[in-house]
């Protein structure tokens, strides 16, 4: 009686064919070995001193409604200029004056420090507020720039409202917002838009403004300020 023949095995794994003519031997997993961590986070970077520059955004808005007696809108005032045009029929909507762009400079200020907005440093609710001037909100944010070391390096504003027409005004806005913020003249820019009437603002029914503000290190600007 003929004998079966024991055919060897081999626990080799076998090769793995990729392309015609081409060999890739498979690679047995390894265990026990641990995945590398991965890398920590690079501490952050502290400046040494004080920041020689600091740059802030401030933006408002107001709702406008009709003026007294027919309704809750206050004269209109911006950048602290009066507005003398008989046509407007309505005003901001405020605790204070509601001028909303030395609301936006204020809060640029107070940005580019990193302290809290205007509504928590002159919140509305408070009644001392009631018909307040807005440039006591800007002459306190100076102050503060000034104690911690700073003067205004320049701003640049925008206002948005269909009416009234910021061009005729502009220069007479621009002139008394650097007064306010003790620079000169051409350190300082007012830009007037429309919002083409589109929105709460494009129908007239609402006012906005936005400031940006460097504040530069009074050292570095020969102690001025």
């Amino acid at each position: 009686m003929a004998r079966k023949r024991r055919v060897a095995t081999t626990s080799k794994p076998k090769p793995r064919v990729d392309a015609p003519g081409r060999q890739r031997r498979s690679v047995a997993p390894q265990r026990g070995r641990r995945p590398k961590p991965l890398p920590k986070a690079p501490p952050p970077v502290e400046l040494a001193g004080e920041l020689p520059l600091r740059i802030g955004h401030g933006w408002d808005l107001h709702r406008l409604e009709p003026l007294a007696p027919d309704g809750a809108g206050r004269p209109m005032v911006i950048g602290g200029v009066r507005i003398a045009d008989g046509q407007l029929k309505s005003g901001p909507v405020a605790r204070s004056d509601g001028d909303v762009l030395l609301h936006a400079a204020t809060d640029a200020i107070l940005g580019a420090l990193a302290l809290p907005d205007i509504g928590e440093l002159f919140p509305d609710t408070d009644p001392r507020h009631e018909g307040a001037d807005s440039s006591q909100f800007l002459r306190e944010a100076l102050r503060r720039a000034k104690v911690a070391g700073y003067v205004v390096g320049n701003m640049d504003a925008t206002v948005i409202c269909e009416r009234p027409k910021i061009g005729p005004i502009k220069e007479q806005i621009r002139l008394n917002l650097a007064r306010l913020l003790e620079v000169s003249p051409e350190r300082v820019n007012v830009k007037g838009k429309t919002h083409e009437r589109v929105d709460a603002v494009g129908d007239g029914r609402a006012i906005e403004a936005h400031a940006v503000v460097t504040l530069v290190l009074r050292e570095r600007v020969g102690g001025q300020g």
